[in-house]
């Protein structure tokens, strides 16, 4: 006779939840017993600040120390003296050293010793309408004003080109553009006030070089005076 089993009454049935159960039951308390902390209470500091709180100053009783009053002053005297000075003094007398209209300055002066020197004024004529221009050497066979320009602007040219160099440090970077030089030709005939502006100083430097090295000129007139004569002239540098 086989026996049967009711299945409402078969303990393994669920024995592997129970499992399961059981130890996420006991994973979580071990979890909890890890994660807690203990503090420890601040009894000390407690205990401080309520033995401040009991403390209490004791103020040392102090004594008003009376000092007597000053002294009243002196009254004054019911009756004054008044004594007579009779002791001379005597004044000193400061002597003005100012210069009144009475006085009179006795100064001769020799007319012959004296010297009356003449500054003439410096006039500056622009080289565009000036009757005489500067004449450059080589130019002085020009017959006319219209040909001394010319022959001048040409000279200048040719002095350009023949000390023309470029600078090295210039050259090496790749350095290059147009300088603009403006120079003077005084009553005298020499070059001066030499003024450039240029991408680089030294582009600014080798065009104030050549300029500087421009001969001595015989001085442009107007009316018949020498005077004063500025020019402009741009410096082209090109690296070919």
């Amino acid at each position: 006779m086989q026996v049967k089993k009711n299945p409402k009454f078969d303990l393994n049935r669920n024995s592997g939840l129970y499992f399961v159960i059981g130890l996420t039951i006991v994973l979580f308390l071990t979890w909890r017993a890890l994660e807690y902390k203990t503090y420890p209470k601040d009894m000390e500091t407690l205990s401080m600040a309520m033995a401040e709180d009991d403390l209490k100053e004791e103020v040392p009783i102090t004594e008003a120390i009376k000092t007597p009053p000053p002294p009243p002053p002196p009254s004054a005297p019911e009756v004054i003296e008044v004594v007579e000075d009779t002791e001379e003094i005597e004044e000193t007398i400061i002597e003005s050293t100012e210069i009144s209209q009475e006085t009179v300055i006795d100064a001769v002066i020799a007319v012959d010793d004296v010297e009356v020197g003449e500054e003439e004024e410096e006039i500056t004529v622009p080289f565009a309408v000036i009757e005489n221009v500067p004449i450059f050497p080589g130019c002085e066979s020009a017959r006319n004003n219209e040909e001394r320009k010319e022959c001048f602007q040409k000279k200048i040219q040719e002095h350009i080109i023949k000390e023309f160099n470029y600078p090295p440090a210039a050259l090496e970077l790749g350095i290059q553009g147009k300088v603009f030089v403006q120079f003077l030709i005084d009553s005298k005939g020499n070059i001066g006030s030499i003024r450039m502006r240029g991408p680089d100083k030294n582009l600014e430097k080798e065009a104030h070089r050549i300029v500087a090295s421009l001969p001595q000129m015989t001085p442009g007139k107007q009316r018949g005076r020498s005077v004063s004569v500025p020019y402009s002239i741009p410096i082209n540098f090109v690296i070919q």
